[in-house]
């Protein structure tokens, strides 16, 4: 079963959407790649999933949240969910350009090279806004490029992360 919720936040509404396992969506409404048939999910606002991620945008809007203890659960491919975790790795305040994760992709499989545009993909399907921080991702010149819910979203999101405009990370480092 599919739980749904809207939570209010600064940029506009966002819709939620859960199972028993975690956080499968993060949209704002109306959002390019908003999933269709929310309306046959169950509206369930009270769900604790639904409250740690209220608390946490709560504290991410206000600039104090650290990283989010929400329980994620998106779905998707074994390369998209790849890439999304290498969003979850990109320090709030710095961004990182498609072409750096597709490189780092292509040194950890052990490839010659990875497609950038096929990174941009996967980061352009993310289904988890904000907790998965696909704004993070930026062009090869550090321009913003791409953001399903807006370039207007995607500059608020960095602003609001006091992220330094052109300088991106150059190199990720693997969970421990």
């Amino acid at each position: 079963m599919i739980y749904i919720c809207t939570i209010d936040t600064p940029l506009g509404a966002m819709t939620a959407a859960a199972r028993e396992n975690g956080l499968i969506g993060l949209w704002f409404v109306g959002q390019r790649y908003y999933p269709a048939g929310t309306d046959l999910w169950v509206c369930e606002p009270d769900h604790a999933i639904f409250e740690q991620t209220r608390d946490y945008l709560a504290l991410y809007f206000s600039g104090t949240a650290g990283a989010p203890e929400v329980r994620l659960a998106p779905s998707g491919s074994s390369f998209q969910k790849t890439v999304w975790d290498i969003l979850t790795r990109i320090p709030t305040g710095q961004v990182a350009t498609y072409g750096q994760i597709a490189q780092y992709i292509a040194r950890n499989r052990g490839l010659a090279s990875m497609s950038a545009q096929a990174v941009g993909g996967a980061v352009g399907h993310n289904p988890i806004s904000i907790l998965i921080p696909c704004h993070r991702v930026v062009g090869a010149n550090g321009s913003l490029t791409g953001y399903a819910g807006g370039l207007d979203k995607k500059a608020a999101l960095l602003r609001i992360e006091k992220s330094e405009p052109g300088t991106t990370m150059e190199f990720f480092t693997p969970k421990q």
